[in-house]
């Protein structure tokens, strides 16, 4: 079993009017104005999960500011889940800064049967992973219906590029001292907080934090598999930020690092199998 757990979606609607879109979001323009950069529909996502036999992918859209491009996206994301079961898993869209209609936008992204709330875009949304006040609804909604959360993650230091944020490890670190006990998924290796879990008392707080491997080939060189595999080798999710990467690509990354089999397919899909509660 293999499963992508980042991997976004974008409604054919948008796809085709994307330059409106820039204009109503600055995060989306600063990631989608190069024509370059790819969005894919959930049909492009299959193929690409087809190509590379992965079995699932955990699927969202985007980290909007306006609540109703959220859920706009989020309905995306149930229909699509809806014609492939089988093969993608739903996180929901919110921004923790609008409040209780955020936490309703939970409770109803959990009725149509998503499984998480992600991909957070603080810097984008507006609002800090550490304020308190602002996601501890999100947080209660989140363990209300057994879902994960999943956050966007930067480095602190090396080379800028577009989407690079504020959500650092010292952030992280005290979003999970706050909120002990939600399941929390840090994208892009938590922007290196995985390094910090060697300090037993960062360890000792972030025992349901995990962290994908998204966009690893642009940040990291490959050894951090196998370094990451040494101390945390229950909590690395196999991860693309496909459009962005193929699975193809990411996968032949992680085999040339030297892991070991056993070890590679827990971060494959067993720690996500995990995660998600899928067994």
């Amino acid at each position: 079993m293999i499963i992508d757990f980042h991997t976004h979606i974008t409604a054919p609607e948008i796809i085709a009017r994307r330059d409106d879109y820039l204009i109503r979001d600055a995060w989306f323009r600063d990631l989608y104005a190069n024509p370059k950069a790819r969005l894919s529909s959930a049909e492009d996502l299959i193929a690409a999960l087809d190509r590379a036999s992965v079995d699932q992918a955990v699927v969202f859209g985007f980290g909007w500011r306006d609540k109703g491009l959220c859920r706009q996206d989020n309905d995306y994301v149930m229909e699509a889940v809806a014609r492939y079961p089988q093969r993608l898993i739903g996180f929901g869209i919110v921004n923790p800064a609008t409040g209780a209609e955020a936490v309703h936008e939970i409770e109803r992204c959990a009725a149509g049967g998503l499984r998480g709330v992600g991909e957070l875009m603080p810097d984008g949304q507006g609002y800090r992973l550490d304020d308190e006040k602002i996601m501890a609804p999100i947080v209660e909604a989140a363990l209300a219906h057994d879902m994960v959360l999943l956050t966007h993650c930067s480095e602190p230091v090396g080379h800028p590029y577009p989407g690079k944020g504020t959500v650092t490890p010292d952030e992280v670190i005290r979003f999970a001292r706050m909120f002990p006990d939600v399941t929390l998924v840090c994208a892009h290796w938590g922007g290196g907080t995985i390094f910090y879990e060697l300090m037993p008392e960062v360890a000792e707080v972030m025992r349901n934090v995990y962290y994908d491997t998204a966009a690893s080939p642009y940040l990291y060189q490959d050894e951090i598999f196998a370094l990451a595999a040494r101390w945390a080798p229950g909590k690395v999710l196999f991860a693309t930020d496909y459009p962005l990467i193929s699975p193809e690509r990411l996968i032949r990354h992680m085999k040339l690092a030297d892991v070991p089999l056993v070890t590679r397919r827990r971060m494959l899909g067993g720690n996500a199998w995990r995660v998600l509660k899928l067994g």
